[in-house]
């Protein structure tokens, strides 16, 4: 399978997280790519290849304008005002506030994230660019006639919406490989969230589509990030009402639990006969994540990607979560090996 791969993704280094009501440093690091990378190349997967680089057309096609010149220009207005550290927001736009835009950048951070976990740093524009390109070449390849390839993106982009960021996503790198799918001529794609945590950015921006249909595997939110999006009665809107499937289980759900769930979601899939699949690629699954309650062992990740192969469309794997940064690369590979073995 050919990987894609951008060392950009280091300038994105964010130095603490709000979590547990204290700064920690961020699970969301450089490392986590790191391990990946080196697990691809010691088994042997395939090529790794450089992205191509595709510009803002493509991002701007599921990305607020507003919101991309604010990821653009943030930093510097943020180090203008003497600030050489980490930008975080101090509050958010909520219920009965005015959803206002503000002119200041401290404003506007606030605006546009949904969190306290998210850090703006001085290499989140570079990296963030990247990591599109990074998926936008992973449908180049697909569109050259590849049944699976490998996005190795970082930052993650699930959680990133429309209009903000969040759950240290910035751009929506699965939401935009599917957009450009469908500008290359597919007519229906189906994105497959796997990742613990609910896909709420990827739902936000396809909820009132039919040619995207969205599943998503994940913790409840009743109890797990992100708390405010993911339920199993939000079916999508308008020309989107029943394409969208959320499938919440509760924190410890045995692993029986969850290949059920795939198989009802792999289900949906076959009958929405798409033209191709994005999946999004999140192994914090994994029983010995520190930040997810699921419990997959390694070997389950292999079943996972041979059930995904067993669908026998072209794939494009966008890499999201995973914080047991030892074990993640095996995880992340086994996927990609046992997909490759139904192709």
């Amino acid at each position: 399978m050919l990987t894609i791969y951008s060392d950009t993704h280091r300038l994105q280094h964010g130095k603490a997280e709000l979590i547990d009501g204290t700064l920690k440093p961020c699970f969301e690091n450089p490392s986590r790519a790191d391990m990946v990378l080196q697990e691809v190349r010691s088994r042997d997967l395939g090529p790794v290849i450089e992205p191509v680089a595709h510009g803002l057309a493509p991002v701007l096609r599921v990305h607020d304008a507003g919101y991309v010149e604010f990821l653009q220009t943030a930093w510097q207005r943020w180090t203008a005002m003497g600030r050489d550290y980490d930008a975080l927001p101090k509050m958010w736009q909520i219920r009965r506030l005015r959803a206002a835009i503000p002119q200041h950048v401290e404003g506007q951070l606030c605006y546009y994230s949904m969190d306290c976990g998210t850090p703006l740093t001085a290499g989140t524009w570079p990296a963030i660019t990247a990591a599109a390109d990074v998926a936008l070449t992973a449908v180049d390849q697909l569109a050259a006639g590849q049944r699976g390839v490998f996005a190795l993106t970082r930052p993650p982009g699930h959680h990133a919406a429309r209009d903000y960021c969040g759950g240290y996503c910035f751009f929506n790198n699965a939401a935009i490989a599917a957009q450009s799918l469908l500008d290359r001529g597919a007519k229906r794609v189906a994105v497959l969230d796997v990742d613990y945590h609910h896909g709420n950015g990827t739902q936000d921006i396809f909820y009132q589509r039919d040619d995207v249909l969205f599943l998503s595997i994940h913790g409840d939110p009743a109890t797990e990030y992100p708390f405010f999006l993911g339920f199993a009665d939000e079916h999508g809107e308008g020309a989107g009402l029943g394409y969208n499937y959320n499938f919440p289980l509760p924190a410890a759900s045995s692993v029986a639990l969850w290949f059920a769930a795939l198989d009802t979601a792999l289900g949906e899939i076959r009958r929405y006969a798409p033209d191709a699949l994005v999946v999004s690629l999140g192994v914090d699954t994994f029983e010995g994540d520190p930040i997810s309650r699921f419990s997959l062992a390694s070997t389950d990740f292999l079943r996972l990607g041979e059930q995904i192969g067993g669908l026998g469309l072209p794939t494009a794997f966008c890499m999201e979560g995973g914080y047991a940064v030892e074990p993640i690369g095996l995880n992340a590979v086994n996927v990609l090996e046992g997909f490759s073995m139904r192709q």
